[in-house]
């Protein structure tokens, strides 16, 4: 099986981190382009970061982003305090412009969104961040690429030995797994269901924690 070379966005934040780590781990990735705002931190043969200021400045002939087999897009933002307006730019505008300019790039691309649980792909609900995902799910699903998947994970048990997890967080990352079994995940299992994806390909395009956790093994 040929090993893959991915782009890789959220490296600095806690799914992206998590994701980049079973990636440096795992044999069947070979080069990891990391595409954020500011570096990562980490130093590994495998990884290469490219900074860049404004995803939406990104221009679609930029020769960096060339060469690659796949995104695992794990940027993402919390909607708390914003408008939808402005969720939408920085959710929906900032994705679909990077899958555009990958796509442009590499003709055979698959695009793996990290989006989230309960994602509204009516567009029509009455939760704002759901609406925007759903939207973006949509959308990625129509722009011509190789395959599209948008998974929806719940609960995200870190990687051990990540820093990028919040605070208040940790008190309550060994009860989840416990308590709530079925609403809980690995990092280590988003990174590899990513990476299977491509590799093997999967019968839906919208993967539940269910899907996820199938496509892991």
């Amino acid at each position: 099986m040929d090993t893959l070379k991915i782009i890789l966005t959220g490296a600095t934040g806690m799914v992206g981190e998590g994701v980049l780590m079973e990636c440096l781990e795992n044999p069947n990735i070979s080069e990891i382009l990391s595409v954020s705002r500011k570096p990562s931190g980490k130093k590994h043969a495998k990884l290469k970061e490219y900074i860049v200021s404004d995803f939406l400045n990104i221009d679609m002939n930029d020769e960096n982003l060339k060469g690659f087999d796949a995104v695992f897009f794990c940027a993402g933002i919390s909607s708390i305090g914003m408008s939808e307006e402005e969720y939408i730019k920085t959710t929906y505008d900032v994705t679909l412009h990077f899958a555009k300019v990958v796509l442009h790039q590499n003709p055979n691309m698959v695009f793996n969104y990290v989006s989230g649980a309960h994602t509204d792909s009516t567009e029509s609900g009455k939760m704002m961040w759901a609406r925007v995902k759903g939207k973006t799910e949509n959308a990625l699903k129509k722009l011509g690429l190789k395959a599209a998947y948008n998974l929806r994970p719940g609960f995200m048990k870190p990687v051990e030995g990540q820093e990028n997890v919040k605070w208040f967080f940790k008190p309550f990352i060994w009860l989840f797994p416990i308590f709530l079994p079925s609403k809980s995940l690995t990092l280590h299992e988003v990174g590899r269901a990513m990476i299977n994806a491509v590799q093997k390909g999967y019968p839906t395009s919208t993967l539940e924690i269910k899907d996820i956790k199938n496509l892991a093994v």
